[in-house]
């Protein structure tokens, strides 16, 4: 096997959505984010899964995001679209049966002339100043939506993910100003939000990063293992280096591995020369110098006997893990992952 294999554990994640699913009382519906292509995962493939779990609500971020999961997953799904009713989405949206989440009065204007019969929502600014309206805009056409039925008013916290921050209690106050006493479905929380209690649930929760295994769910079941073979052992004299720009020099006798798998698969070049580790088992192998487009170079000179592959994502380091070595967050070490992986599915 000449790549790395990336394997994925479908009901793994499936276990993330329940414990999170369980932090929220019966009256709150909890839905899966699969933007990014399942955060590089398999969009269709994490649908799916989740669905037989009673998933039926699933947000991406841009619509043709959508198309592609309404091909992969079928009819039943409803998909709601962060980005709203961009320019140039209308028979997407209204031909894959779409749901824009509107984020401003233009695409508001938009999606009433051109699709006035097709559902939507919209987004709210509570704080975050990315998307959404803010309380200003939202006054000036507030009446003219909710004539219009929205399925979801929702908004997104910017700080979830540090609990103590007092911006959380800030945007959940605006949120309520903007949105209580409205006979319209309520969303605030995703993974982050979910943790910091129902204060925050509302109607609906929009887990993500959670199902998959990364940070701040702590308490996440690894959704994925990443293997990457050995192509090659080499005995490394003391003085002799390793690597582009020499950037690993051995200071005494030393055996060197070169694996197939570089920054083109997703492997970040800042996590090279920071004490990354890589497995052999449950033994610690130190990875070397810098890492290249196709390859990195590993120390197993204290390994007794030298595998064909070793173990970068495990249970051993997380994609946090990993990603702390590299300078980055979990999010990317997943979205980042290369399509020159064998992709192994558990289950299948």
């Amino acid at each position: 096997m000449g790549t790395g294999i990336l394997t994925i554990n479908p009901d793994a994640l499936a276990k993330n959505w329940q414990a999170l699913d369980g932090m929220s009382n019966q009256a709150v519906e909890t839905t899966a984010v699969v933007k990014a292509d399942g955060y590089g995962l398999g969009a269709g493939l994490i649908a799916k899964r989740l669905m037989r779990e009673g998933v039926r609500i699933f947000f991406v971020a841009a619509t043709e995001e959508g198309v592609e999961l309404r091909k992969a997953a079928g009819d039943t799904l409803d998909i709601r679209i962060l980005s709203g009713h961009m320019a140039g989405d209308t028979e997407l949206l209204r031909d894959f049966d779409l749901t824009p989440m509107l984020n401003s009065v233009d695409q508001i204007n938009r999606h009433f002339d051109i699709l006035s019969d097709h559902p939507f929502g919209v987004q709210l600014d509570s704080g975050m100043n990315r998307l959404g309206l803010e309380p200003a805009e939202w006054d000036s056409v507030k009446a003219d939506v909710l004539a219009k039925s929205p399925v979801l008013l929702m908004s997104h916290l910017a700080c979830a993910d540090e609990p103590e921050n007092p911006l959380n209690a800030q945007q959940l106050t605006c949120f309520h100003e903007m949105t209580d006493g409205l006979d319209v479905p309520r969303s605030l929380a995703a993974t982050g939000g979910i943790l910091l209690g129902p204060d925050y649930h509302f109607d609906l929760v929009r887990p993500g990063v959670g199902l998959y295994g990364g940070a701040p769910f702590t308490n996440a079941v690894p959704v994925i293992n990443l293997s990457l073979p050995i192509i090659q052992t080499r005995d490394v004299q003391p003085g002799e280096y390793v690597g582009y720009g020499n950037g690993w020099q051995a200071q005494t006798p030393a055996k060197i591995a070169t694996l197939a798998a570089g920054y083109a698969d997703g492997l970040i070049r800042a996590m090279g020369g920071k004490e990354t580790q890589i497995f052999a088992g449950d033994t610690a192998c130190e990875v070397l110098g810098r890492v290249s487009m196709d390859m990195l170079t590993v120390d197993v000179t204290h390994l007794e006997t030298v595998p064909e592959s070793l173990d970068l994502i495990c249970e051993h380091q997380s994609i946090d893990d990993l990603a702390d070595k590299a300078g980055t967050i979990g999010y990317e070490i997943l979205t980042s992952l290369g399509a020159r992986y064998t992709r192994r599915i558990l289950g299948e």
